[in-house]
């Protein structure tokens, strides 16, 4: 009798919780999605079984379990070592010519970071509204609102970062929000982008890019390191990556790197990071009203990103005699490569003879370069 008393409390079904099973479900739900559908599968793949493995009661598989395995790799989160890694590979893969070419791009990335600051403030002040009708909600503090913004980079690696340094114990509800709509991008830009643009604005065929020089794509990575890094040293870590893994690429001299972090090295992280997000997706971290707050003022962040963007898009269009087309504006929102294709798929639905593929990678990477400079503000000044 003991030994089978000993035996059912050790079976885990007999611990399984409701809020344990929606969490399994929602797991289930998300791995339909990246198998069936196809959504973000590289990642939301291993996300969604870590987020399994996380809600099943004794395993131990939890990122909050000591001493089982993704305990330690959940290290490599709170560490802050995947997010760079990320970046190098990222670097790697991207190519600055668009930015370096046509400059201006730039300040449609920069209209891009204004659901950063709409999703810091919304997470800020709704907070402090809704404690007062929800018993035991607490408002965020202006650290957790900060983190809660960066989900509008639309960039996995920036979101964790800065949530790991500003509000660690919302690490799994931030970084679940951010790759969550990323992978809704699609759905969510363009409605806007048509609701925001003319049918006239939408035929501009814009002049393809004018040629960038070895040298220029050389010196433009040290040279971005340099300055950045002396302003604001506390995003050297993403910067740095970023700018390192471009500068392997456009060197020219290891194409052995270039190869590798493009492929095998991204493809490991983008599993352990995926698999140790999951595992942090306890249910008693995101079933509560705190996550339901960061879920909404995400949605908001990639809303206004998009929206930024596409008026600053409209201001080039109307100052350079309709050489830009708005478009490309959705590309403030660094989804990248995503965010591109959305730009050209939609610019040739108008016009079959517009390219605007190669046009809205300046805006996307000079957002990358821009919500890691302010995530770096941000960790500075809370």
């Amino acid at each position: 009798m003991v030994f089978f008393e000993r035996f059912i409390s050790n079976v885990g079904i007999t611990a399984l919780t409701l809020p344990k099973t929606i969490m399994i479900i929602i797991a289930l739900v998300l791995a339909y999605l990246s198998i069936v559908k196809k959504y973000e599968s590289l990642l939301l793949l291993p996300l969604s079984f870590g987020m399994m493995l996380a809600n099943i009661p004794l395993a131990g598989l939890s990122a909050y379990d000591e001493g089982g395995l993704l305990f330690f790799l959940y290290q490599g989160v709170q560490w802050i070592l995947y997010p760079p890694l990320i970046f190098l590979c990222i670097g790697s893969m991207t190519d600055f010519g668009p930015l370096i070419a046509s400059p201006r791009s730039a300040l449609i990335g920069l209209g891009g970071q204004l659901g950063i600051f709409v999703a810091f403030g919304s997470a800020y002040f709704s907070s402090r509204w809704l404690s007062q009708l929800i018993p035991g909600l607490t408002g965020f503090t202006l650290a957790e609102s900060a983190a809660i913004g960066i989900v509008g980079s639309s960039d996995g690696p920036t979101s964790i970062l800065t949530a790991a340094r500003l509000a660690p114990e919302l690490l799994p509800s931030i970084a679940i929000a951010a790759f969550s709509y990323m992978a809704l991008v699609p759905f969510i830009q363009p409605p806007i982008m048509r609701a925001l643009t003319t049918n006239t604005e939408r035929l501009v065929v814009m002049p393809e890019p004018k040629r960038v020089t070895t040298r220029q794509r050389i010196i433009f990575p040290i040279a971005v390191t340099l300055i950045t890094l002396l302003l604001i040293p506390t995003a050297g870590a993403l910067v740095a990556m970023l700018m390192l893994g471009n500068l392997i690429r456009e060197s020219g001299v290891t194409d052995r790197y270039v190869r590798s972090l493009q492929n095998d090295v991204l493809n490991l992280l983008t599993l352990l990071v995926g698999l140790s997000i999951g595992s942090s997706a306890t249910a008693e971290r995101i079933l509560t009203p705190q996550s339901l707050i960061i879920i909404g003022c995400g949605l908001l962040a990639f809303a206004f990103g998009t929206i930024g963007g596409i008026l600053i898009a409209k201001i080039l269009y109307r100052t350079t005699g309709g050489e830009v087309n708005p478009l490309i504006g959705n590309a403030g929102v660094s989804a990248m490569p995503m965010a591109a294709r959305i730009s050209q798929r939609l610019g040739q639905n108008y016009n079959p003879h517009n390219h605007l593929l190669m046009h809205a990678m300046g805006p996307i990477v000079s957002s990358t370069i821009g919500s890691a400079l302010i995530a770096g503000l941000f960790m500075a000044f809370f």
